[in-house]
């Protein structure tokens, strides 16, 4: 028997929201309505865009001088790198919790400010974009710890696995590349954070 269209749409659609679906919980409804807690939400939400734009420029800066531009062609060599995605599977999983999401953006930001040293490394000439984009991380990072505080949120430490001290690059080309996936993986990184920020801002 088939599926009547209708059925169809809206099996997609609870299928599209699941990630989103615990958000609706107590707590947060408590939250929404907390007029601080959305100024924190949409200022934060500005700030997160303006750390995007930077990233997209120092990413346009390595594809430019290094030709490096497009992950599908590099991802043997990062094999090689043993660089990792900063998780952020609490921002988008189905037990949405707001101190979980956001102490997973929290370290997340200071894991990547300690990797963009490997940027400014490969980038002097560019250090002041690269400088800023390292203040500005811990400047979020900071929003957010001291907006859990104001709502007696628990930090959640979750286990670091991976992102630990700078990988040694063995030769030029690798620090390249690493510092190309270093700010990739960051993007999408800032990618989910926005998405969790703004649906939050959303309730």
């Amino acid at each position: 028997a088939t599926v009547p269209a209708g059925v169809l749409a809206l099996l997609l659609g609870t299928l599209l929201w699941a990630p989103w679906q615990a958000l609706h919980g107590a707590p947060l409804v408590e939250l929404s309505g907390d007029q601080d807690f959305q100024l924190f939400l949409h200022k934060n939400l500005e700030f997160t865009r303006k750390i995007k734009g930077d990233v997209a420029a120092l990413q346009r800066v390595v594809c430019d001088i290094f030709q490096l531009c497009k992950e599908e062609e590099l991802l043997l060599v990062r094999q090689d790198l043993g660089i990792v995605q900063v998780p952020l599977e609490q921002c988008h999983s189905r037990t949405f919790q707001v101190e979980a999401c956001f102490s997973q953006i929290h370290d997340g930001l200071r894991t990547y400010h300690g990797s963009l040293a490997a940027v400014l490394e490969l980038l002097p000439g560019h250090a002041s974009l690269v400088e800023t984009l390292q203040l500005d991380a811990a400047n979020l990072s900071s929003n957010i710890q001291q907006q859990m505080e104001d709502l007696g949120l628990a930090t959640v430490t979750y286990p670091t696995e991976g992102p630990g001290p700078l990988p040694t690059f063995s030769s030029s080309f690798h620090h390249q590349v690493g510092s190309f996936f270093i700010l990739a993986n960051f993007q999408r990184f800032l990618e989910t954070a926005y998405r969790a920020l703004r649906h939050l801002a959303r309730l």
